[in-house]
């Protein structure tokens, strides 16, 4: 037998054999544990029985002492204000004959307690409020016609307030109803009452503070549980139950409330019951629970079921899942083959993209190494013949000098002086400087003097193209002339004022460069058009957003060319980095100032380089 075994297991697949072996592993040790968990778990269904119990008792007692500490709040409140009990104790020595005045005051003082009363019994159940004042005078939160406030001083509790001391209170159980809408609806009433005192302890006055017994029975019908919920008062005499019939009767299971905040499994007819009590503080009352143990466990022995159910849709689900990860292993396997086959064929763009770190992934990115190397062989070849191709077009290019177009320029220039044109000779001179500089390879960064002049003969030209002349104004602190900067930095700014902000017309920049301790600041300004605010809003919004400075061209052209600005202002920032800061400004109708800052420390000027 254990021989077949081996040879059934040796000559199945490598599939079968993982899924063999992973469902023995996993049915055994669920076995066992399912069997010794179902053995340690009995005394804990009971000990989560009895927390179940006071957890919903708990619950239970919270709302009911909220109902109680209500009563109580309007009992305090009324004790202890001093608007009221002043009131109060002046109705006491009241006159049986009044002033106008009297009886005007008296008024007032009635719309003060009544709105009082009204007040505090405005959040939470309905309660109901008596004031009752030695000299026959009361005030109540209800029409007389509901009930005579002088009707409780028949009652048997009434006389117990007379020998309480000080804030003492006196808890009235379950009696019948007093106020007649009530009575059809509501049998029995809940009452707490308390005495009203004057500086000497002497009393002047009690008020009492009433709720209906269904209240409290509300709350138990509430619960989400089936306990059979009762509240009891200190003698363990009934106060509320869900059967009004029961309610003032002895609690016939007495004896099995051993103490305080307790729960206690007892048995009656040959059927346990569990019972829990909690004890309601400032009242001496207790809540008591009683329900049925095995319906008590219902839900505990319900979670054990749900639990192996569990167990059962795990396993299957494992199963689905274990063959889908066995074909998960096998699959790059596959992959790999067909891309093998694929490469053969002479598609050597394919890749198997195998993301693994195990030793398929491994291969698999070797292989896709390999054939990004051949690839990258194949580019290096291809490029190597275009570069070769395009250095034999600028040999030929290269036949131009450009040295030739310069001395042409000056041949030119020097034939137009000699025939008296001076202005022409000038205006070639400055195309012949600009266009040296401009071909220059040797020159990416020269002084800031060097800079300035490109912007003299820069202008000269453009004056010489309009009728109308710019006038520029250059101002620069001697040490500026010495630092390095890219060149044609100031050229696509001069010739944005010239054409956007002047408009080609006549009119004056500003070139100033000043040295502080720590930045040379470059500020070109002209007295052109200028930009309105939205433009100049979502200019600089595009400087926070952006390390490249993108300015839109408006509309009417009264703003900078996005090109030449951004030009100029990644070229700085390539050179000085974020220590490099460029702003604008400008006002419709008042000009536009560029600012540049770069820092003191930067670029120094080589001094073989410019003598070279």
């Amino acid at each position: 037998m254990r021989n077949k075994g081996k040879e059934m297991l040796s000559s199945s697949s490598f599939r079968f054999k993982v899924m063999f072996i992973s469902i023995i592993c996993l049915v055994i040790p669920a076995t066992l544990t399912l069997f010794i968990y179902n053995y340690l778990t009995k005394d804990t269904i009971k000990e989560q029985a009895q927390l179940n119990a006071n957890t919903e008792l708990t619950i239970a007692n919270e709302y009911v002492e909220k109902l109680l500490e209500d009563m109580m709040y309007i009992t305090n409140f009324i004790q202890v204000d001093a608007e009221m009990n002043t009131i109060l104790k002046r109705k006491i020595k009241s006159a049986v004959e009044q002033t106008e005045e009297q009886k005007y005051q008296q008024f007032l003082d009635d719309s003060k307690i009544n709105k009082t009363l009204e007040n505090i019994t405005l959040v939470g159940e309905k309660s109901y409020v008596t004031i009752l004042l030695k000299n026959g005078i009361s005030y109540t939160n209800y029409s007389n016609s509901e009930l005579d406030p002088t009707d409780l001083y028949m009652e048997d509790w009434f006389k117990e307030l007379n020998n309480i001391k000080g804030y003492e209170t006196v808890w009235i159980r379950s009696q019948p109803t007093m106020f007649k809408t009530e009575k059809p609806i509501n049998p029995y009433q809940i009452s707490v009452a308390r005495t009203l005192r004057d500086e000497s302890l002497n009393i002047y006055g009690y008020v009492t503070v009433t709720i209906m017994e269904n209240n409290i029975n509300q709350v138990f019908e509430n619960m989400n549980g089936d306990e059979d919920m009762i509240l009891l008062d200190s003698s363990n005499h009934i106060i509320s139950h869900n059967n009004d019939s029961r309610i003032g009767e002895q609690f016939q299971y007495s004896n099995q409330l051993t103490e305080e905040n307790s729960s206690n499994i007892f048995r009656i007819s040959k059927k346990d019951y569990l019972i829990a009590e909690q004890k309601i503080s400032f009242t001496g009352w207790k809540l008591v629970s009683i329900i049925p143990y095995k319906q008590a466990t219902n839900k505990i022995n319900g979670i054990f079921n749900k639990l192996f159910i569990v167990q059962v849709v795990s396993f299957t689900i494992f199963l689905i899942l274990m063959t889908y990860f066995l074909r998960t292993i096998t699959k790059p396997i596959v992959r790999l083959g067909n891309v093998a086959d694929l490469v053969q064929q002479g598609n050597l763009n394919i890749r198997s993209r195998i993301q693994s770190k195990d030793e398929i992934g491994r291969l698999s990115a070797s292989f896709d190494q390999m054939l990004n190397t051949i690839n990258d062989m194949i580019r290096d070849i291809t490029d190597t013949q275009e570069r070769k191709r395009k250095a034999e077009l600028d040999m030929l290019q290269a036949q131009i000098n450009p040295h030739f177009l310069f001395n042409v320029l000056n041949s030119i220039r020097m034939k137009v002086m000699v025939k008296g044109d001076k202005e022409s000779a000038n205006m070639i001179s400055s195309l012949s400087k600009l266009l040296r500089m401009t071909i220059s390879k040797d020159k990416e960064i020269i002084t800031f003097q060097e800079e300035v002049q490109i912007v003299l003969d820069f202008i000269n030209i453009m004056n010489m193209r309009q009728k109308e002349k710019v006038n520029v104004e250059i101002t620069i602190h001697e040490e500026t002339n010495l630092i390095m900067i890219p060149r044609f930095i100031l050229q696509p700014i001069i010739e944005n004022s010239i054409i956007h902000g002047l408009n080609q017309s006549a009119g004056k920049i500003i070139v100033n460069a000043e040295m502080t301790e720590n930045e040379v600041m470059i500020i070109v300004e002209d007295n052109g058009g200028g930009m309105d605010e939205q433009t100049l809003f979502q200019l600089k919004r595009k400087f926070i957003h952006s390390n490249t400075l993108d300015i839109s061209t408006s509309k009417n052209n009264k703003g900078f060319s996005s090109i030449g600005i951004s030009n100029v202002y990644e070229r700085m920032y390539m050179t000085f980095g974020e220590e490099f800061k460029m702003d604008i400004k400008s006002e419709l109708g008042k000009g536009t100032q560029v600012i540049m800052s770069i820092p003191k420390g930067g670029r120094r000027p080589n001094v073989q380089s410019n003598a070279s």
